[in-house]
């Protein structure tokens, strides 16, 4: 699949849960910073980890991992989030890593936008593909330990 079709999928499973679908498509082309907000709990929840733990996470997922789920960057990629199946905010227990599930919302871009850290204070790091791929909770978590394991130097 080439990545215009790719992106046009993607753009269709996250506007499937917004209230009007429609109107999803509309803000992400009318907004200036072409973001949108998504409700979590529906398709997917977001695990949001704080940066540095986030990024180091990202590493070992990346190193182990063929494919991965929808990863977003936020706040000059202070915060990084993790698309994981509906129902884990509910279930997840974790110091400092926040969750975003069923009655939250959470600031989406236009999967097709790529910008640099100085643009927009969203961002995809790992775009969505529009397959519905996300993260299993279990790696994310066992790949979370293996980060802190190396940012300790243990």
């Amino acid at each position: 699949m080439n990545g215009t079709a790719a992106v046009r999928r993607a753009v269709e499973w996250l506007a499937s849960v917004a209230p009007d679908p429609a109107a999803c498509r509309a803000e992400w082309g009318q907004r200036a910073d072409g973001v949108a907000l998504l409700p979590a709990g529906k398709a997917w929840d977001v695990l949001i980890l704080p940066g540095e733990l986030g990024h180091a996470t990202l590493a070992v997922l990346r190193r182990c991992l063929d494919r991965m789920g929808p990863v977003l960057a936020g706040f000059d990629d202070h915060r990084l989030g993790f698309f994981v199946p509906p129902g884990t905010a509910g279930r997840w227990l974790g110091t400092g890593v926040r969750a975003a599930g069923r009655g939250t919302w959470v600031v989406v871009p236009h999967p097709g936008r790529r910008w640099g850290r100085s643009g927009g204070r969203m961002r995809w790091v790992v775009p969505p593909d529009g397959t519905g791929l996300l993260t299993d909770p279990v790696l994310l978590e066992i790949a979370m330990h293996e980060a802190v394991a190396g940012l300790n130097g243990t």
